[in-house]
């Protein structure tokens, strides 16, 4: 029986879909199968980030809604065994409910030992579709006070959820003299244990713009914290990154 882990993070421009490529990509690394499913409707980017672009030609509304099995609908990666991508549609059809959301992810947690779910922005109709039917749920934030703020608020959406994490993305050496407390802030405000912390790294534009997944750049930077992130949902035991 597969996981269903949502990505969110109330705010936009965290970071969120490169956090799900890249852990998306280590988790099929080390063996895992796993599905990626794109809910930021209207505003879909989750196929760059894998080295997918514009190869899906069904989305999950499809899925859902019973216009297409999701073994159709679903495209495997050509580098990547065991990595596939279930898109997002362009708007949201108003028959999509969270019980057709639901009964769809329990299809995929048959078929597949992860589903990554890439939420939209915000805390709307699309948020509480992507989080509908989660059994954890990873809250991305920058360390800027607006970002902790919106993480904040964002929680208090997912008390339903049991396993909430925090993910600090785009941190810079440069704030390391203040990111502890911010860190630590963040985590007794929030209340949450934090699950990884990812460097400010222009590798992840680069792999995006090239069409490469986030692991084509080796173990280092945020492909290196992806995979630490990856290893502790499997319930490895790894130390927190020393960002310098």
């Amino acid at each position: 029986m597969g996981t269903v882990i949502a990505i969110t993070s109330g705010k936009g421009g965290t970071g969120k879909t490169s956090i799900t490529g890249g852990v998306a990509a280590w988790l099929a690394l080390m063996g895992r199968t796993v599905l990626c499913v794109d809910m930021d409707i209207g505003l879909r980017n989750l196929d760059i980030s894998l080295g997918l672009n514009d190869r899906a030609l069904m989305d999950f509304s499809d899925v859902a809604l019973g216009r297409c099995p999701l073994a159709r609908a679903a495209v495997d990666h050509p580098n990547l065994k065991g990595l596939s991508l279930l898109t997002s549609p362009m708007a949201l059809p108003a028959s999509l409910t969270p019980e057709k959301i639901r009964y769809m992810l329990d299809t995929a947690r048959d078929m597949y030992d992860y589903i990554l779910i890439d939420s939209p922005a915000g805390l709307g109709v699309g948020f509480r579709l992507a989080t509908c039917g989660a059994d954890r749920v990873l809250v991305v934030s920058t360390n800027d006070a607006s970002s902790l703020r919106d993480a904040q608020r964002t929680v208090a959406e997912l008390d339903h959820i049991r396993q909430v994490h925090l993910v600090m993305n785009r941190i810079q050496s440069k704030l390391l003299r203040r990111l502890r407390a911010t860190i630590d802030d963040a985590m007794n405000t929030a209340g949450l244990p934090l699950v990884g912390v990812v460097p400010e790294d222009p590798q992840v534009i680069l792999c995006a713009n090239l069409g490469q997944p986030l692991t084509s750049r080796g173990q280092r930077g945020a492909s290196l914290a992806c995979r630490n992130i990856a290893r502790r949902l499997e319930g490895q035991r790894v130390p927190i990154m020393r960002i310098r």
